[in-house]
């Protein structure tokens, strides 16, 4: 497939004018515009891939002119990258760091900083010194699917002669940095009718003297090489098996128990992102594919968001005992160690292993596995993962794949300026927790989705109503799961299951929440009144919460399950029996399951929540009781020991510090402002 450009002349002079009269703000602004044109394809770059820059003039605060490269800053993406993340840095030191015969990574680091004119922009690129030495205004570095299939060709230069003739030349691998910078410069000074570099296991350069030309490069000279790549595809008929779906249900849910076994503590939770459609289904089935696993990345920098290697799974080993699985993960992480060994030996500084654990699995018959400690951190993986494949699949049918050795590898998996791109902050209370909440387009389901999701955690928010719960995403988090169930339903519990395994590899913790208020007095009650009031407000938590034990169960990984009960479990009110009664039942539940569960290490809780403004207790509700006590509306909802309102988010972070204490199981926490009546003991 082809590659659009994008150009729009009308959106760029509208970014100028935006961005102000000045040499500099003009020539910023069209940088940003086609760095966000480039970064918004993702077989362009990926996920902090790539690289772009401007040269242009700038005064100092003596007024004096000088002259600046305005490269990509460390932690920005092409794809959303704004005038910021394109620090500025004085162009003349940058250019006499050339005479050195070398430089160390501290020393390059420590210059670019010192020479920023905004001390406190990001880092520029580790690639700053080859946009310095190259002589143009506009530059462009993509690693484009393409591109990379052609740079791991065993004789990359001749196909790039067939393809660009003499407007090409090539540069042999080097890691990024300075000798690179050096090498490609003396490349470029002695062809310097070139229009492009095709940098060896690395990606593409171009450039121009405005940054509509070097954008217009970058999508032709792609094209071109799609296009000769197209020629050599192969379309081979293979024969596809899957599992069962239940059958890959179990294996995720056992893989991911597994890893975390692997792990050495049941506090490292992974998430998993599932790639499975059938371009990399038939990828796994390829008789190579074995030898494909154990080549290599498409380029460098992918190593360390996805290790140098898969583990590849075997279809029947999808019904393999944990414990098989078990084997087959730590002699994977076996034979990291060996790798690390090997390679580290010949660093000149000391290097602390990483962790030998896989964080991609192709398993056949399933598809790509992302393993992150985050969602983001799985799909960015799988994202890389399945350009890997595209790059492999593209190489093999045109003569081959022969990414960088292993040695190279490992000098970009424990490179120090690569390693800085994952960040060290410590992570967030849930991160790697995978939690349902039910009742998640209610009042208090969103206020504790909203409070678990700034915690860190991943979330599964479950409601009947499908255009609410579009509406809760779109305020809390645009990349939040959702799934539209009726927990009433005989599947639903089943439904809820294999949503959240599909889309996070299993689940954590189950937050019950949903229900409904039904009103009536026990001498007038209809039967069908109570008998509803017990599938919504009892039966459906029991049910779900009986799934998602055995899911636990499966992972062998502890879990919780947390119900919202009510207070009218304990302290009925006039005419809520049709609601109380199921409530009590529940609140029972909730120490019958702790009794029950807490030999498999998993802990059972609730909340008892009162005068909470919600779907259960909605304004015209408010206004009759309030009415009927003779009071204002705050007085009747501020009706409590601390004559304060209690709101949702009190109710959410009663359960976040459930969940967060982990020797407590079989209690039931009140949130209610302080009532006497509903104490429990």
């Amino acid at each position: 497939m082809l590659f659009s450009n994008n150009w729009c002349e009308e959106e760029c002079e509208q970014n100028r004018l935006a961005a102000g009269s000045s040499e500099f703000q003009r020539d910023l602004a069209d940088r940003v515009y086609t760095s966000q044109l480039i970064g918004k394809v993702p077989d362009l770059v990926m996920h902090g891939g790539g690289n772009t820059s401007c040269k242009t003039v700038t005064q100092n605060l003596f007024g004096e002119k000088i002259d600046v490269l305005c490269v990509k800053g460390s932690g920005w993406d092409l794809g959303t990258i704004e005038a910021a993340g394109l620090p500025a840095v004085k162009l003349d030191p940058l250019l006499k760091l050339r005479q050195l015969l070398k430089l160390s990574d501290e020393d390059m680091v420590n210059l670019q900083r010192a020479n920023l004119l905004d001390s406190s922009s990001p880092n520029p690129s580790v690639e700053t010194l080859l946009h310095a030495f190259l002589p143009y205004k506009f530059i462009d570095h993509t690693h484009s699917t393409p591109f990379l299939a052609l740079a791991n060709l065993p004789d990359p230069m001749a196909a790039m002669r067939e393809i660009f003739g003499v407007a090409f030349a090539m540069v042999p691998y080097v890691m990024p940095g300075f000798e690179l910078a050096k090498i490609a410069a003396k490349v470029h000074d002695e062809t310097p009718q070139i229009e492009g570099l095709l940098l060896a296991k690395h990606g593409h350069f171009t450039w121009g003297d405005t940054a509509k030309e070097s954008y217009d490069r970058v999508i032709d000279h792609t094209n071109r090489v799609e296009e000769w790549l197209a020629q050599y595809r192969v379309n081979k008929s293979v024969q596809v098996k899957m599992p069962h779906a239940h059958e890959q249900q179990d294996f995720l849910l056992k893989l991911r128990g597994a890893l975390v076994d692997c792990s050495g503590t049941a506090n490292s939770p992974v998430i998993f992102n599932i790639i499975q459609n059938e371009d990399t289904l038939r990828f796994l089935c390829r008789d190579d594919v074995s030898l494909h696993a154990k080549a290599g990345v498409a380029t460098p920098d992918h190593v360390i968001r996805t290790k140098a290697h898969p583990l590849l799974l075997e279809f029947d080993d999808v019904n393999k005992s944990r414990q098989d699985l078990i084997k087959l993960i730590s002699s994977y992480a076996a034979d990291y160690k060996s790798y690390f060994q090997r390679n580290a030996t010949s660093s000149v500084a000391p290097k602390t292993m990483l962790s030998p654990l896989p964080k991609l699995i192709w398993a056949k018959g399933i598809g790509l596995v992302g393993v992150g400690a985050t969602a983001k951190e799985a799909r960015v993986i799988t994202d890389l993962a399945q350009q890997n494949i595209k790059v492999m699949a593209d190489g093999a049918d045109a003569g081959g794949f022969h990414p960088v050795q292993e040695q190279d590898l490992f000098d970009l998996e424990y490179w120090s300026l690569e390693q800085a791109k994952l960040g060290k902050a410590k992570p967030p209370a849930m991160q790697g927790q995978i939690v349902i909440v039910t009742g998640g387009a209610g009042a208090i389901g969103s206020a504790i989705a909203t409070e678990f999701h700034a915690a860190g955690a991943e979330i599964m928010l479950v409601d009947k109503n499908a255009e609410q719960l579009e509406h809760i995403r779109s305020q809390i988090d645009p990349k939040i799961s959702i799934l539209q169930a009726d927990v009433t339903e005989p599947d639903a519990s089943t439904r809820i299951i294999e949503a959240v395994t599909k889309t996070f590899g299993g689940v954590d913790i189950l937050i019950s929440n949903a229900g409904s208020a039904q009103q009536s007095s026990i001498i007038d009650m209809d039967q069908q009144l109570l008998r509803g009031s017990f599938e919504l407000n009892f039966f459906a938590h029991f049910s779900l919460a009986q799934e998602v034990f055995k899911t636990f169960r499966k992972q062998a990984i502890n879990g919780q399950i947390l119900f919202n009960v009510s207070k009218q479990a304990v302290n009925p009110g006039q005419n809520f029996g049709a609601y109380g009664l199921p409530k009590s039942a529940l609140f029972f539940l909730v120490r019958q399951m702790a009794l029950e569960c807490g030999v498999h290490g998993v802990r059972v809780n609730g909340v008892n929540a009162d005068r909470i403004r919600s779907g259960l207790l909605n304004d015209a509700m408010i206004a009759e009781r309030s009415k009927a006590r003779g009071v204002d509306e705050a007085t009747y909802l501020a009706g409590n020991l601390l004559k304060k309102e209690v709101q949702a988010h009190h109710v959410a972070k009663a359960f976040l510090a459930l969940a967060n204490s982990d020797r407590t199981t079989g209690h039931v926490m009140t949130v209610d402002g302080g009532n006497i009546e509903a104490s429990l003991r």
